[in-house]
């Protein structure tokens, strides 16, 4: 029986790929890294994360260099962000469920604070952060620990490969959402546990 909801932010609880690509345009202008044009996003997500990298020219041990300049464009562009339909009144019934929740993310604390009180959501009992990309397995097994949670206790929410990946490290349960970045021709790869196409399946699975 599940006890805690873990999880992803972007592109999961919020839907910032806008607001995303245009703080990382300005990074890359100021950077001379290779931007990422709107008509060139399908290409994106249909490759892995380390290849998208490559074509835009980003090395991967930059990125954690560079991240706290890109949540700081991110946060001045920030009120533009807005949450995915049906995801308020789903993080609401999880809570009238008796369900912890928490978010794990790569984007920063205050970010993710940020937009959650721009659209008046005070449903969270927990942040955990890193700037690594490929860091989310350590943050889950350091919630489990922090909270004494057992592995089948917990189960993560997330829209990308990198998330289930992370979750088959730390061997628990994970929900691929299809609203979210990644396509599922990458994030299937990975055999996540379920796969929704809306929020409210989420509250079937739990």
């Amino acid at each position: 029986m599940y006890k805690c909801v873990l999880f992803d932010f972007d592109g999961t609880i919020a839907d910032s790929k806008d607001v995303f690509i245009e703080a990382y345009n300005q990074m890359a202008d100021k950077h001379n890294l290779q931007r990422i044009e709107f008509d060139q996003l399908d290409e994106l997500r249909r490759l892995p994360l380390a290849e998208r990298l490559k074509i835009l020219n980003l090395p991967l041990y930059k990125v954690p260099v560079l991240a706290p300049e890109l949540y700081k464009l991110y946060k001045e562009l920030s009120v533009k962000i807005n949450i995915f339909d049906g995801i308020k009144e789903l993080l609401q019934q999880l809570k009238e469920k008796g369900l912890k929740l928490a978010i794990i993310s790569s984007n920063s604390e205050h970010n993710i604070r940020e937009v959650l009180m721009q659209h008046r959501i005070d449903l969270i009992d927990a942040i955990l952060c890193s700037t690594h990309i490929f860091g989310k397995a350590k943050m889950i097994k350091k919630f489990l620990k922090t909270h004494r949670l057992s592995n089948s206790e917990v189960i993560y929410v997330g829209d990308e490969l990198r998330d289930i990946h992370s979750c088959k490290q730390a061997q628990i349960k994970v929900i691929w959402v299809e609203w979210g970045y990644d396509i599922a021709k990458v994030a299937l790869q990975g055999a996540p546990d379920y796969v929704v196409s809306e929020p409210q399946q989420i509250l079937s699975i739990v």
